[in-house]
């Protein structure tokens, strides 16, 4: 019996995947994905097991991950329904874990009955560096099974367990900006390029100074607006590029990056 199975091998499904064997190791995983070829890569990368159905890793793992897009999800899940509560009603211990935006528990339940505990989390890209941050909710955060999942995951980053009910606006701060500040990181080494930096320096020199000021952030405390007035020296060249960008309405911008992302989740549930 595998610990953890996942049903999706793609950019978030390999993305845990990847966490899952560092934490539990390669032997204690099991995939799959509908492009097998995709999960074949992933496992002759990770060292993990290829299943060749859906029903194969339900049937084969006590944690199974549903890393699969939330159009498709409520087929995927009914898919399994039947050998997943064959397991359970033999006395096998089985626990669904969803990523789907939008997707809410009791969705999943309408597809495969109420006798397995499900687990609905929101993680983001960066667990594949053990840097991400993993929302997470389900029937209570001291419970057992979400105690377990934790464990399993350790090296994919942070957990942080919110009520479902407030699940798809919190989703979006930690899932979807990523993205945004990688095009923050590549709109950063554009101008330092524009004014004559070789290109892999400055994506280098960006990179880690996005790092170094969130690191600054959450080892600090302090607010960041005041860690950005702390470097705005009176008529200096940052007090400048700060005009610029308020200019350009960045905040403006980047707050509704947020606001309507998070609108998209809610109708992705629908």
């Amino acid at each position: 019996m595998y610990k953890a199975g996942f049903i999706g091998a793609g950019n978030m499904g390999g993305a845990l995947i990847m966490a899952a064997c560092k934490t539990i190791g390669p032997e204690h995983v099991i995939i799959t994905d509908y492009d097998l070829g995709k999960a074949r890569e992933l496992a002759a990368l990770t060292g993990c097991q290829v299943a060749e159905s859906n029903n194969e890793v339900v049937s084969s793992s006590e944690y199974t991950f549903l890393a699969v897009k939330p159009n498709v999800m409520r087929s995927v899940a009914s898919g399994i329904a039947e050998t997943l509560n064959a397991g359970i009603e033999k006395g096998i211990k089985h626990v669904i874990v969803t990523i789907a935006a939008g997707i809410t528990i009791a969705t999943i339940k309408e597809c495969i009955g109420d006798k397995a505990p499900v687990i609905r989390i929101m993680p983001n890209t960066p667990v594949a560096v053990g840097q991400g941050m993993i929302l997470l909710t389900g029937d209570g955060e001291q419970d057992e099974n979400i105690m377990e999942f934790q464990k399993i995951m350790k090296e994919a980053g942070d957990f942080l367990y919110i009520p479902e009910s407030s699940f798809d606006i919190t989703t979006s701060i930690s899932s979807c900006s990523p993205a945004y500040t990688y095009m923050f990181i590549s709109a950063l080494a554009d101008g330092a390029c524009q004014v004559g930096v070789p290109r892999a320096q400055a994506i280098r020199l960006a990179a880690k100074t996005v790092l170094g000021s969130a690191q600054m952030v959450l080892e600090t405390g302090t607010h960041p607006d005041q860690l950005k007035d702390n470097v705005c020296s009176p008529g200096g060249s940052t007090i400048v590029g700060v005009t610029a960008l308020e200019q350009n309405n960045f905040r403006y911008a980047v707050a509704q990056s947020i606001i309507q992302s998070t609108a998209k989740n809610l109708e992705l549930g629908k």
